[in-house]
Formats: C-alpha cells, sequence, structure tokens
C-alpha cells in the first residue's frame, strides 16, 4: 500500500492532443488500456474538462456540457517509458503538448487549479483583520478587509467599500492576495 502513496506523490498532470471529436474515444481507449495492462498504480486518472451550460431551444431549458478544451485531454500519470508509449500510441492521440520531441512537460499546481482538471487546495496566509486585494473576479482591483476565512471550502468573507457603502462578498482563495 505505501507504493501507491509514493505513486499518488509523484504522479502529475499532463495534456494529450487528439483529434478534434476523437476526445471521449481517446479517454475510453486509454482506460481500457489501463485496466488491461493492470497501468492504474501509474496512470490514475483521465479526464476531459466540461461546464455546464444552459441552452434554450424551442422555448426548451436543458442543461448542456461543453468541452472546455475540445481536442484535448488531460491525464494524470507517472511519466516512464511504458506510460510514455501507451498514451502516445492510443488511437487518436497525436502527442503530448509540450516543446517537440522532448519531455513532455507537466502542468503545475496553478495551471491545473486554473484549467478546472483539479482542485487544488491553496494555501492562503490570511486571517480575520487583514487587508487584501482582488485579484480576480467582478471586483478585480477592489481592496477590502477579511471578515472570515473558511479553509475547508476554500472561501474568504472580505469587506469592501462599493458606493459608499460597506459590503461583504464571499470570494474564492485564488481571488485574494494580501497586502
Amino acid at each position: 500500500m505505501n507504493n501507491e502513496s509514493e505513486n499518488q506523490v509523484q504522479a502529475q498532470w499532463y495534456v494529450i492532443h487528439t483529434y478534434s471529436g476523437y476526445e471521449n474515444k481517446v479517454m475510453d481507449s486509454l482506460l481500457s488500456v489501463i485496466e488491461n495492462m493492470s497501468l492504474q498504480d501509474y496512470i490514475l486518472e483521465v479526464k476531459i474538462p466540461v461546464e455546464d451550460v444552459l441552452e434554450i431551444k424551442n422555448d426548451k431549458r436543458k442543461i448542456v456540457q461543453h468541452k472546455l478544451y475540445p481536442g484535448y485531454v488531460m491525464i494524470k500519470m507517472i511519466m516512464n517509458k511504458q506510460t510514455r508509449y501507451v498514451v502516445r500510441n492510443t488511437r487518436g492521440v497525436t502527442g503530448f503538448v509540450g516543446p517537440g520531441s522532448k519531455e513532455p512537460i507537466p502542468l503545475s499546481n496553478e495551471e491545473v487549479r486554473r484549467m478546472g482538471v483539479e482542485n487544488v487546495p491553496i494555501k492562503l496566509n490570511i486571517i480575520k483583520g487583514d487587508f487584501v486585494n482582488v485579484i480576480s473576479g467582478p471586483l478585480d482591483g477592489f481592496q477590502g478587509t477579511v471578515e472570515e476565512v473558511d479553509a475547508v471550502h476554500q472561501k474568504v468573507r472580505v469587506i469592501v467599500s462599493m458606493f459608499g457603502r460597506e459590503t461583504p462578498v464571499e470570494l474564492d482563495f485564488g481571488q485574494v492576495k494580501r497586502l
């Protein structure tokens, strides 16, 4: 069992380029190969990031999933000769995203978080009463005072001054920076 936890630490997210429209076929093929070759300890996850979008057709509302990155599949794996070969030679895969024929480059934690591949926890060193700057979202550029920190849900409640009034807003950890 200890070997699995070591693999978890070493595994990183990579991006695979596929023929457009083949993302689901590539994912299914990879999952099948992983199972057949017993590679579960080396290739841990295969994902196609999607978002739910409300579409209205003929006055009917319907939630539809849209691929965030058409033509790409995300894979969490431990890079070695065997796993690279298996992924590279899966039908529909054109290659890893990265510079030329060199070793594929894994995504950074920040890229993984921003791309919605995995919810990587953010370590934010702020406490109630700290001053913060909002660095993204509709309140970008606003400053405020931290009223509450929710580390479990990665949220922070900040009091900002809008239209001459003190207004509490709830933001994600990734949207604020300590002053």
